[in-house]
């Protein structure tokens, strides 16, 4: 791909029009479908960047993009954090053949629970309207899937030690998708439940203090102190950088419901990253107005 070819498709004056501003870019092909959505700090900047495309390993879904677009728009935006918004929204709903972020459902899983007569029941799923029969409480949902998978495993090698693990033969009837797991433990205590619930919906870690007090109890868990203090660490760490991550964003855009549909987590993110900087500017105005005070207004 030349220069030439980039102002041919798009005019050779658009980078001298574009402002230095956040936006919002749509290549799009011969029949006006989106092709590809991008967002840029500086939208001139970033669009010269697929002008001047070399032919650098790094450069080449740009190349591409361009090679295949009719068309572009630009849609400039008040703010970074609004472009990020406006971006994922048009990526989640119109589904760009070269994006990939935000257009995948199995990077966002979520974590079912709940009981089934005298068992407690847990699922992994990315798909959790396929075990809507099991009338479960949705966790999540959670980003990376490989984190949250580590954290349920943690869970299923403790909850082995505090409960007797039914076979797959006493599982209630589900679905069996690939990457889903479904796992069920008898004899558990009944406040486990609500327990790990809180945990899961970051409202409380305890959970993981009374376990260990119970695995101490266990002798066939002191025999796998290692292993049981590694599931216990990587469930923490879950809950740290993960569970109380997701319940932030919702805290701060005010989101009552606990669980976020894996269509809906980015824009949550994004909205919570919006609702922080509007904060922020909201804080330095104040600052703003008390040193003109102090300072006599001068």
């Amino acid at each position: 791909m030349s220069v030439r070819e980039f102002d041919r498709k798009f005019g050779a004056e658009l980078l001298r029009e574009l402002p230095a501003a956040p936006a919002v870019y749509l290549f799009k092909d011969a029949s006006g479908s989106v092709l590809y959505a991008g967002k840029a700090r500086n939208v001139r900047r970033r669009l010269a960047s697929y002008r001047c495309a070399g032919r650098r390993k790094a450069h080449r879904k740009m190349r591409l993009v361009v090679r295949e677009a009719c068309t572009l728009e630009v849609l400039v935006q008040p703010s970074e954090a609004t472009a990020l918004r406006v971006e994922n929204e048009l990526i989640r709903t119109l589904r760009p053949r070269h994006n990939v972020d935000g257009a995948f459902h199995f990077l966002y899983p979520a974590i079912g629970s709940g009981r089934r007569e005298d068992a407690l029941v847990l699922c992994f799923t990315t798909q959790p309207e396929a075990f809507a029969a099991l009338d479960l409480q949705w966790h999540g949902s959670f980003r990376p899937r490989l984190r949250a998978l580590e954290a349920f495993d943690a869970l299923a090698a403790l909850l082995r030690y505090v409960g007797h693990r039914e076979p797959r033969s006493r599982l209630p009837a589900a679905p069996r998708l690939r990457g889903s797991r479904l796992a069920a433990w008898r004899r558990t205590r009944p406040e486990l439940l609500d327990a790990l619930r809180a945990f899961l919906d970051g409202g409380s870690p305890e959970v993981l203090s009374a376990l260990s007090l119970q695995l101490l109890e266990n002798a066939a868990a002191r025999r796998k102190a290692a292993q049981v203090q590694q599931a216990v660490r990587c469930l923490d760490s879950f809950y740290r950088f993960d569970v109380l991550r997701l319940r932030r964003a919702r805290d701060a855009t005010g989101r009552a419901a606990t669980f976020v549909p894996r269509h809906e987590r980015d824009a949550l993110f994004l909205e919570a990253r919006l609702s922080a900087e509007q904060l922020s500017d909201a804080s330095d105005q104040v600052l703003g107005t008390e040193g003109l005070l102090e300072n006599g207004g001068s």
